[in-house]
């Protein structure tokens, strides 16, 4: 503990601690910036994240936490978020995902806690009863109202980071029909948020690491000459690095030649694999070095608090019995949080050093332009590029993609996939305030990177 106080202290002499104005967040070209003009970099924590004091005139990192307390909503609880985002700042982050949000709650005691401590929010606008889903992918009205009521929300905080229009909604190349509803709810919310006169609140998706479609994936959503279709940023949930591994025997070094090109910000919305304990994040230095963040715009570790899945950087007490209140599976939900040792320490040490070259917005110049939209390859990529997007109220039907020029943006294969797969050991087993969903699509895509890396290089 004395070393993890020693870094904590560290770390506190350069974090942001004023209750100044935080700087909002934009996209230009490939790169995120503040609204002073420094290049944003994400450190952050699934549900939670923290803030490091800008090492460089030119960057801001972005590093972050998974953060989802509770299944509903964990940005009402103005006391718990306060002692969270204190630690959090120790930690480094300046960013948390949240996956699931009540946009009647009131949140602004939690977001005024998180901006105090230099902390941003990525915040999915679907439900459990609003996603997209890949088996029978559908965009209607009841959807759409829903996205904007999140976005109605949290449009009002200057430390909105971005939005998500869906979460590891394509698995399996037959899903790939799902993608077009998926690009078609990235238009809708971009068209709303234009018509509102809201700031340009980005609009992106988080993608599972399925190497058969990861590709396809990331071209399609941010392909055509039309940017109100096109998603503003794309990020990726993957758990290649495990353990003691390089930037060449995890796959970042495949995935990064892939996005040497790419037109919008791309970062890691989840990572963090834990197959060999105690994580020591040694992916994070590669990701903030030379190699990757003149592409990559941060990560986000899964995730701020400790469940039955071994993921957490944080407890809030001993285990307790299943039924205890205030407890999912035995793990309680709130208190004052513990440092998970030694992760949460590693955690720190790697940010600390993170030193990311960045560029400043005036000096910065976008040259790549938008990927091509990839072609329909049967059983692996079933989207004609020629077809357009699914209009509101649009149902995927089998009988309607026998056309390949169909309006359901498709191509002649039905969706049949599955989001079911045999679990390596490193998935997000037992997140019960995450959601099924969350788990099941990492499920798919840990096995995909098992069994597909030798196909993808």
């Amino acid at each position: 503990m004395a070393r993890f106080w020693k870094l904590a202290a560290a770390a506190a002499m350069v974090a942001v601690s004023s209750v100044e104005a935080i700087s909002q967040i934009s996209v230009k070209g490939s790169k995120f910036f503040t609204d002073d003009g420094n290049q944003f970099f994400i450190k952050g924590m699934f549900s939670c994240t923290f803030h490091l004091l800008q090492r460089h005139l030119t960057h801001r990192l972005l590093v972050g936490v998974a953060y989802q307390l509770t299944e509903d909503d964990p940005l009402i609880d103005t006391n718990q978020c306060q002692l969270d985002a204190s630690l959090m700042q120790k930690l480094g982050a300046n960013t948390i995902r949240v996956y699931h949000v009540d946009p009647t709650g009131d949140h602004k005691g939690c977001m005024d806690a998180f901006a105090d401590a230099g902390i941003y929010l990525f915040v999915d606008l679907d439900t459990f009863d609003t996603a997209i889903e890949q088996e029978s992918p559908r965009w209607n009205t009841s959807q759409l109202n829903a996205f904007e009521q999140v976005l109605d929300e949290f449009q009002k905080y200057d430390n909105t980071a971005g939005v998500l229009v869906g979460n590891e909604v394509l698995t399996t190349g037959n899903g790939s029909v799902a993608a077009p509803y998926v690009k078609a709810a990235a238009r809708d919310v971009k068209a709303y948020r234009d018509s509102k006169n809201y700031r340009n609140i980005p609009v992106g998706y988080s993608a599972a690491d399925i190497a058969s479609l990861r590709p396809m994936l990331q071209n399609y959503l941010a392909c055509g000459t039309n940017s109100s279709e096109a998603l503003d940023f794309f990020s990726l949930n993957a758990y290649e690095w495990c353990g003691s591994s390089s930037y060449t025997v995890s796959g970042y070094s495949q995935l990064t030649a892939n996005v040497t090109k790419y037109n919008i910000p791309i970062f890691f919305s989840e990572t963090g694999c834990n197959t060999n304990p105690p994580r020591t994040f040694q992916d994070q230095s590669a990701i903030f070095g030379d190699d990757m963040s003149p592409y990559w715009s941060g990560a986000i570790v899964y995730e701020w608090i400790e469940e039955t899945n071994n993921y957490g950087l944080v407890n809030y007490g001993p285990k307790v019995a299943a039924t205890a209140t205030g407890a999912i599976d035995g793990f309680p939900r709130s208190g004052t949080p513990t440092p998970v040792s030694p992760d949460f320490s590693n955690l720190m040490s790697q940010w600390a050093t993170a030193t990311p070259s960045g560029t400043k917005l005036s000096d910065y110049t976008p040259t790549n332009q938008p990927p091509a939209c990839p072609a329909s390859t049967s059983g692996i990529w079933e989207v004609d590029p020629s077809s357009p997007l699914p209009t509101l109220g649009q149902t995927y039907k089998a009988a309607a993609a026998t056309s390949s020029s169909g309006a359901s943006g498709t191509s002649k294969q039905s969706p049949t996939g599955t989001t079911s797969s045999t679990s390596p050991t490193a998935t997000k087993k037992g997140s019960a305030a995450s959601g099924g969903k969350e788990v099941a699509g990492m499920t798919v895509g840990l096995a995909a990177v098992m069994f597909c890396f030798v196909w993808w290089l």
